[in-house]
């Protein structure tokens, strides 16, 4: 098994699914804000399109990866379920706490106390964290402790 090529290629899955929800949910569906709306709403389409591009190939990426394992025998379930939630928790967090509050690219919703939004988006980044933490650490109980040369040494 490669456990971390399995929890990679899942995390990169996982970053791309919860970019998905973002773009769908918030910019399309809700119209809260697009990726970038420091500028007209053309740019701010524009960078929606962007981001759209950009999970694809994370999930196409991804999937090559999953599948290449899957393929050869070598994919561990537990860990790729791990990386799944880290990669999505990942990503939630970085866009709460980065693209809100340090490039200040976009708010969750213009409104005038933002507070329980930012609790409440990254709070669910830090269960989804948490949650693949635990998996983790359970995959990695399951499956012991890698050999030299990468095969798992199992108990």
């Amino acid at each position: 098994m490669e456990r971390g090529r399995s929890m990679a290629a899942a995390a990169l899955i996982g970053v791309a699914v919860m970019a998905a929800v973002d773009e769908i949910v918030f910019h399309q569906l809700l119209g809260w804000h697009h990726f970038f709306d420091r500028s007209t709403p053309a740019v701010g389409l524009l960078s929606d399109g962007l981001l759209h591009t950009a999970e694809l190939l994370g999930l196409v990426a991804g999937f090559v990866l999953w599948a290449d394992l899957r393929r050869r025998g070598t994919l561990s379930a537990a860990h790729a379920w791990a990386g799944l939630l880290l990669g999505a928790g990942g990503f939630q967090l970085f866009d709460g706490l980065i693209n809100h509050k340090v490039f200040r690219l976009h708010q969750i919703r213009y409104v005038p106390d933002l507070l329980l939004y930012d609790l409440a988006w990254n709070g669910a980044a830090l269960a989804l964290l948490a949650a693949g933490a635990v998996l983790a650490a359970r995959a990695r109980r399951r499956t012991g402790a890698a050999g030299r040369d990468g095969t798992e040494t199992g108990r």
